[in-house]
């Protein structure tokens, strides 16, 4: 995470002394209100239709600015339900598109890769990576279609801090990203991408990321050991979060005078970039996980692998980035879904009218306090 001096947030030093405090007093971040949120946003039809409307209106995450490296990379996939391909044009700037040709409604993309134009397959109608429609194959048997107004329809994409944004529905602004921060830096190298579809509602996996509180029951045994349970830092900054970790091996900063004291490798921070991305800050590698919702029930995870910056001035290598993301894997990840898949398979017994969030998930209450916001703002 690279900060700069307009950070909403607490300097490493800051969250450093915190940490302590918490330590020392037995204590950790407290919200200050106790949410309520009814089972029924967790299976309702009706309720995820809303939702995906929402997202449509919103700049959301698609990928790292590092996935498009080149003029003509490009990622392909469904967004809130939308096929779009977002591509890097030979110009640089990214740009984004409904997947669909202009004749009959085909691809003219899938997955990733690096072109310089897009030819559908069906029939071979070609596209620019500005989306121009420049070939029309036996153009005489189309007399009337004027290629001009047959290019790719396309939506709002923007970059800001190392991650593309797009919106589906109007126009990104500045002041939308306006919270937004510097999340990765030009230097960072992506190292792996990866699709994972969980069982489970888009929120519920959301809520495993934002708080600490479930540390030593649900982790007893592979996080736990090297972490510490309920003691966490909780920051919001609009409807954004960022909550920190600390490792138990953040005790050797006790000695080191204050203004030289560094939290990589002794913490991690997730982020939350609100509705559906999250970027967790581990001691190698940090990873941007973007939520796609399929259904009320069902998730498709879009993840992200960078390598971080070099610390004190000593590169990370590939390998040791590797060997973090697998540990993290290992130590929480799976055990997070697997108890999120649990959860939604309870939603539907009528065990629960509502979910309960207290003082301790005052990043979640955050979350969900800003969700119904939005919503609401829908039926206006």
């Amino acid at each position: 995470m690279h900060s700069n001096n307009q950070s909403p947030l607490l300097s490493e030093q800051q969250v450093i002394e915190r940490i302590f405090q918490h330590i020392d007093n037995g204590t950790t971040d407290l919200g200050d209100t106790v949410w309520r949120e009814p089972v029924e946003h967790y299976k309702s039809q009706e309720h995820f239709e809303a939702e995906i409307a929402l997202l449509k209106r919103l700049p959301v995450p698609y990928c790292p600015s590092a996935a498009l490296p080149d003029k003509g990379s490009y990622i392909a996939r469904q967004a809130a339900g939308t096929p779009l391909v977002v591509v890097r044009g030979m110009d640089g700037t990214v740009r984004a598109f409904i997947n669909a040709c202009r004749h009959r409604g085909m691809q003219v993309a899938s997955g990733s890769g690096c072109s310089r134009a897009f030819v559908c397959p069906y029939h071979a109608w070609t596209y620019s990576l500005e989306g121009e429609l420049k070939n029309i194959p036996g153009q005489e048997g189309f007399p009337g279609v004027d290629p001009k107004q047959h290019g790719l329809v396309e939506v709002s994409a923007k970059e800001k801090g190392g991650i593309v944004y797009v919106m589906q529905e109007g126009e990104i602004t500045e002041a939308m990203l306006a919270d937004c921060l510097d999340y990765f830096t030009p230097d960072q190298k992506m190292f792996e991408s990866e699709n994972i579809v969980d069982e489970a509602n888009w929120k519920i996996l959301n809520e495993t990321l934002m708080e600490g509180y479930h540390i030593k029951s649900l982790h007893k045994e592979t996080f736990y050991p090297y972490g510490l349970d309920n003691v966490n830092l909780v920051e919001t900054y609009g409807a954004n979060s960022r909550v920190t970790f600390p490792f138990r091996r953040i005790e050797k900063m006790r000695d080191v005078a204050p203004e030289h004291r560094r939290i990589n490798g002794l913490a991690t921070s997730v982020y939350l970039l609100f509705p559906t991305a999250s970027v967790s800050v581990l001691s190698k590698h940090t990873n941007l996980a973007i939520l796609e919702p399929l259904s009320p029930s069902s998730s498709r995870w879009v993840l992200y692998s960078m390598v971080n910056r070099p610390l004190d001035g000593e590169e990370i290598s590939l390998q040791d980035a590797q060997r973090d993301a697998l540990f993290v894997a290992k130590s929480g990840q799976n055990e997070d879904r697997e108890a999120a898949r649990a959860i939604q398979e309870s939603v539907v017994s009528n065990a629960n009218s509502h979910f309960t969030f207290g003082h301790f998930e005052g990043a979640i209450v955050n979350f969900h306090r800003h969700l119904a916001r939005h919503l609401d703002s829908l039926d206006q």
